[in-house]
Order: structure tokens, then sequence, then C-alpha cells
């Protein structure tokens, strides 16, 4: 089916009352104790880390996405269901992830919400709404028809991208385990001299759907993730929702060959194999691929 504007417009609607119906769950069980479970064979901490209401926050959500699927033909991918092979066969699949930034939640620290995007089969971002329960902030985007924060339209600062202004880095807590760290800190801070930013400052505290969020507030800032042979990087569900929001916003949303992301890989839902980099302009973004490709 073609999904017409009008289409993707009713999507969107239902999109954004599943993401604050889910943050009401997620809110109501903020500060209290829940049960916390640990993912077997997972790549990392955090995303091994998973708790009771991270499954109460899908149930929110299938009940308002779950009837769009019959009614328009769609799939569904979501971080705590098993990955739905359909998505590689409908024209379009919602990718949920029900609390992103578990480990933040869990730790009771700012950089965790609801993260719902529309894909299409061929990766391409379609809607994208993130519910930050924290500071009940809503951000969402459809393809074509610009970004927004609570409503009002949101626009990366490009204004802000200026010369003498530090380069903020936002990742999550696991970057500091990247083997390459200081290499990457030192060719970061070569880049700021570089592009006339006053140095670098770094932000490693968050899930992906905040990390990206944070970027687009935070102009220059960027965030990052280098391919590697193992599992990990973040996956489908991590991103499917900003890179929507973030090129709608006007930013820069690629992998980390400067290639568009692909937001339906076949076979696996890591991102390990391509990397991924937000950025807020597309200087900047290059010159993060080439660090890259220097580090290889």
């Amino acid at each position: 089916m073609n999904l017409e504007p009008e289409i993707l417009n009713t999507l969107l609607e239902k999109a954004i009352t599943a993401a604050r119906r889910a943050g009401a769950v997620i809110a109501e069980k903020t500060g209290r104790g829940v049960d916390v479970l640990t993912k077997e064979n997972a790549p990392s901490r955090a995303s091994a880390v998973v708790t009771e209401v991270d499954f109460m926050s899908q149930e929110a959500i299938f009940e308002v996405l779950k009837p769009t699927c019959g009614e328009f033909d769609l799939a569904l991918l979501s971080e705590e269901s098993p990955d739905d092979p359909a998505r590689l066969d409908k024209d379009a699949f919602w990718c949920i992830d029900p609390m992103d930034g578990t480990l933040c939640f869990v730790e009771g620290t700012p950089g965790y919400a609801v993260s719902i995007g529309l894909t299409a089969r061929s990766g391409a971002p379609l809607l994208g709404v993130v519910f930050n329960p924290v500071d009940l902030v809503l951000y969402h985007a459809v393809s074509g028809a610009g970004a927004f924060r609570n409503g009002a339209p949101f626009r990366v600062d490009a204004a802000a991208d200026a010369k003498g202004m530090p380069l903020s880095l936002v990742s999550d807590q696991g970057f500091h385990d990247h083997p390459q760290f200081n290499e990457i800190m030192d060719g970061l801070g070569a880049i700021a001299d570089d592009l006339g930013y006053g140095g670098v400052r770094a932000n490693f505290q968050g899930g992906a759907a905040m990390c990206s969020c944070w970027v687009m507030e935070q102009a220059p800032a960027c965030y990052f993730k280098y391919p590697k042979s193992q599992d990990g990087g973040g996956s489908l569900w991590d991103y499917a929702a900003t890179a929507c929001i973030m090129q709608e916003a006007g930013g820069i949303v690629s992998d980390s060959f400067r290639n568009p992301l692909d937001l339906n890989r076949n076979g696996s839902t890591y991102m390990n194999h391509c990397g991924m980099i937000y950025a807020t302009s597309a200087p900047l973004a290059d010159r993060i691929a080439a660090l890259g490709r220097q580090l290889a």
C-alpha cells in the first residue's frame, strides 16, 4: 500500500498517543522499586538491563499500535519482542523501543525515553516520536513535514553552530569502554580546533533516543558509533524515531561511511556493521567519518 500524507498523519497521532500512554506508565513507576532482569547474550551492560516497566510500557504501546498493523498492513518490531521478519516484506513497520535508556531509569538519572518510529521497507525513516517522561517533552516528525518539540516547530540552531562554541560530544556510558577511546577523543579535539570550536565537552549519559535529541538541542554537537565486528552498536529501534526527527530538524544522520542510515537490516537488528553519525552540520559529520577511516 502507499502511505499517503494523510495516512502518515493518522499514524503519527496514534504514535503520539501510544508514546504518552507509555510515558505515563514509566512516570508512575519512576523512583519506585522495580524488578531488574538481565538479558542473555546482550552485547553491553546497557542493552542487557530490562525491567518490568519495559514490558508494561510495551504493552501500553501495543494496545494503541497493534490495531494499525491490520488496518494499514504494517509489521511491528519492538525491543522486548522477537524480531518480526514481516518487516522485510511489508511497505512499512513500527520500530519501537518501549523504554530506551533503561539503565538510566534503574540508576535514577535522566536519559530514558519512549521511542516510536515508522520505517519504510527500504530502511528510510517515515515518522518518529520520542517522549521524555522526565521533562515531559515530546519530539515528533513526519518525513517531509518538519520536526516539532512539544508542538512547536523545532530546528537545529544553525546560529549556535558557530566559531568559538564548544563542541558537545553526547553518548552513552559505554563510550568509555571503546578500545580506541583516547584516540577518538584526541581526534575529536583536533576536529574541534580545525572547525573553530572552543574545545570539546562530553556527556556520557543517556540512551540512544535522548542522546540524539540532546545533539539537536546542543549545537554544535555530535553522537556517533564506529563499526565493529561484534554485535552491538545500537539496534534499529534505537535510531528509527530520531533519524526522522533529526533529518526534519535540519541535522545530519548517516552511517559512519556517510551513506544513508539503513534502518531495516536483513538478518540482524544490530547496527555494528555500519555504525552511525548524528551531527549538527555536514562538515562536522564528514570529519567524524574521516576520523573513523583513520582509526580503522
